[in-house]
């Protein structure tokens, strides 16, 4: 039989449940939003101190920077010229008279103060050697660090550039540059350097009556600078009648008839006056060039003519300093600088 009566119609959850997942898409929603807004607020206050601190491990400007009008010690000291009245027995003498042998270099870099310049740090070492795109050591460094050659071919490579005229007037005389093979030094790296250092007013050339030009190696020139290992140089000077060794080491340079014979360990390492005194390499360089060259033009050693002031670049500064202070040119307050002859 037929029920007459019609079905009950079926219960729907479709409107609750749309209700429900309503809810749920706003709650997640606003969880994203919130999340959002902390983040942010974190990564702001993350990069905001960032952008106001400086690195704590930057020098200051002035460390390191301020070269003094001194010069090294002359590695010459105790080999004086052919003619200049030194030679082995005055450069025995020189060493017994308080020479103290090479300070060897540190093999890390280290600061200290600088003498006489306030708030100046100085380098104590570093390992690279100067190349010939920046032939020059760095503002306050003094020596370099690493195993110097003792000895090395016995032959040299000569500088290949031209220098213009230095100097305005006055007998003009050429100059050739050669170092060592085996020295691991740049021969157009070390031109750079003689050529700045010649070049310079302050040196030989400011007198007014000397010019200088350097020549490349195919040239004819009147004398020639050379960089030699010590072993080298030891008998190169002695050939040329000059003893540079103190206890028994080759520790100077020296100037024989037409050659500056620069000792590699000095060229490097500087002197022990200098490293005491905390002054540059840099300035030792300046000093040892224009000593021995100062040689070559007829200059002999001098003393120092007053205590606590300037010395001569021809005092022998690599082994004393005489009761001077460093200095590197053979003039100051534009004019001619000397001291009493010896």
């Amino acid at each position: 039989m037929i029920s007459s009566t019609p079905p009950a119609e079926p219960h729907s959850p479709d409107r609750a449940d749309r209700w429900r997942l309503s809810w749920l898409v706003i709650l997640a929603l606003t969880l994203v939003v919130l999340i959002a807004v902390v983040v942010g607020n974190q990564v702001t206050a993350d990069s905001a101190p960032g952008a106001a601190s400086s690195p704590s491990g930057e020098l200051d400007p002035a460390s390191g920077s301020g070269a003094l009008p001194g010069s090294v010690s002359d590695p010459s000291g105790s080999g004086s010229p052919a003619g200049s009245g030194s030679g082995p027995g005055v450069a025995a003498s020189s060493a017994s008279a308080g020479a103290v042998p090479p300070v060897a270099a540190s093999p890390g870099v280290s600061r200290s103060p600088l003498s006489g310049v306030p708030g100046a740090s100085i380098l104590e070492s570093a390992s690279a050697s100067p190349s010939s795109a920046n032939p020059f050591p760095a503002a306050g460094l003094l020596r370099l660090s690493g195993k110097v050659p003792n000895h090395g071919s016995g032959q040299f490579v000569y500088g290949s550039k031209h220098s213009p005229v230095l100097g305005n007037k006055g007998q003009l005389r050429r100059f050739r540059v050669a170092v060592e093979k085996g020295s691991n030094e740049d021969a157009d790296a070390f031109a750079a350097q003689v050529q700045s250092i010649l070049g310079d007013k302050r040196s030989w050339i400011g007198n007014g009556n000397l010019r200088l030009q350097m020549v490349s190696g195919a040239d004819k020139a009147d004398f020639t600078v050379y960089l030699a290992t010590r072993d080298t140089a030891g008998q190169m000077c002695a050939r040329g009648g000059t003893n540079i060794r103190v206890g028994g080491v080759p520790y100077t340079s020296c100037r024989t008839p037409g050659k500056a014979i620069i000792n590699l360990d000095r060229w490097r390492l500087s002197a022990t006056p200098y490293v005491n005194a905390k002054v540059e390499l840099a300035t030792y360089r300046r000093y040892v060039i224009n000593h021995e060259v100062g040689h070559e033009l007829g200059h002999g050693h001098q003393g120092c003519p007053k205590k606590g002031g300037p010395a001569p670049v021809m005092v022998q500064q690599t082994l004393t300093l005489r009761g001077c202070v460093p200095y590197a040119w053979p003039r100051r307050d534009n004019r001619s600088f000397s001291g009493p002859a010896i």
